[in-house]
């Protein structure tokens, strides 16, 4: 019962839910901390502050805090038993719909071709593989009239983050890639095929790290930034490798990495002219050789990711000497 109550609260963090039901915080420094007007009572001063690390409130106004849980019984005036179902039942429309967003995704792939064009254009070229990912593509302007025949109502479309406020596709001319979460899928990651800005993913959490339930078994763990970065090394038959979506780590993503203490992390960043991937590899490392773990930076040349590496022409035995320099330091 313990692990499924943990389980539903990581599913669903606690500054997304409120930021869902229209509460307005704002970040308190630099730091996990948000601060609002208090949604429990009253009042016209900020009072309400959230841990996003720690998924906890706190109200210094009514005194009231807790976790998710104890939010809706507070908020919706639920028993505890009540409030777990409540949030199960929220839970499971959104898994479905963003379900029947992917499958429909994953079908339009295969009726344009210009998002088979651009997987070539980035390496990605086996068949087996898109489809072991799942990756779609949105043309956009078609989403709508599908969901809705299946059910879905606009609003519940703009709700989820599908549709912008003029009824657009959030997706549209992107590659998509669903990112599942155990037996759901948690978010959806769009990488735009023109000029619009690159990455995007629904207004939600992003979840664990990408394909974990499949990587965890693996002692040696490679962690890229990118999602086209992992889908070039499993072509190249390096399956232990996972994402973060980002060279940021949400807690629930370090505490993935640090759950074996015997495991070996080989962080693949991009090699950025700013060096903000070195930077950010360099912080990850220092955290988890905190936390016991065997850490590795692979060093890529100048201006590289693990992607545009595989395109310029390198192979699986040039990755691999990559990895063995890596543990040799």
């Amino acid at each position: 019962m313990g692990e499924d109550l943990e389980r539903l609260k990581q599913r669903i963090p606690l500054l997304e839910y409120l930021q869902r039901h229209h509460w307005r915080g704002y970040r308190v420094d630099a730091g996990p901390e948000f601060a609002g007007l208090c949604p429990l009572h009253e009042n016209t001063h900020p009072s309400f502050y959230v841990n996003a690390r720690k998924n906890l409130f706190y109200c210094h106004g009514c005194g009231r805090g807790g976790d998710l849980i104890r939010f809706v019984e507070l908020s919706r005036h639920l028993s505890f038993r009540e409030s777990v179902v409540y949030l199960q039942e929220e839970l499971a429309p959104t898994a479905q719909l963003l379900a029947h967003t992917a499958a429909f995704y994953q079908l339009e792939l295969h009726r344009y071709p210009e998002g088979v064009q651009y997987l070539a254009e980035r390496g990605v070229h086996d068949a087996r593989l898109i489809e072991e990912l799942g990756i779609g593509y949105a043309r956009g302007g078609n989403l709508r009239p599908h969901l809705q025949a299946l059910g879905y109502s606009l609003e519940r479309l703009l709700e989820a983050g599908l549709m912008g406020p003029q009824g657009v596709d959030t997706f549209c001319h992107r590659v998509i890639f669903p990112c599942r979460q155990q037996d759901h899928i948690g978010n959806l990651y769009g990488r735009s095929i023109s000029h619009a800005f690159p990455h995007r993913l629904l207004p939600r959490s992003k979840g664990g790290l990408f394909a974990w339930e499949s990587v965890r078994q693996f002692r040696d763990i490679i962690l890229v930034e990118g999602l086209f970065d992992l889908a070039v090394l499993w072509q190249a038959g390096f399956r232990n490798t996972t994402c973060a979506i980002g060279t940021h780590l949400t807690p629930a993503q370090l505490a993935q990495l640090r759950e074996n203490p015997d495991r070996c992390v080989y962080i693949a960043f991009d090699q950025d002219q700013n060096q903000a991937g070195q930077n950010a590899a360099y912080d990850l490392l220092q955290c988890l050789d905190k936390a016991g773990l065997n850490v590795r930076l692979v060093e890529l040349s100048a201006g590289q990711d693990p992607n545009s590496y595989f395109t310029s022409g390198a192979t699986a035995q040039d990755f691999a000497h990559l990895l063995q320099e890596a543990a040799s330091r």
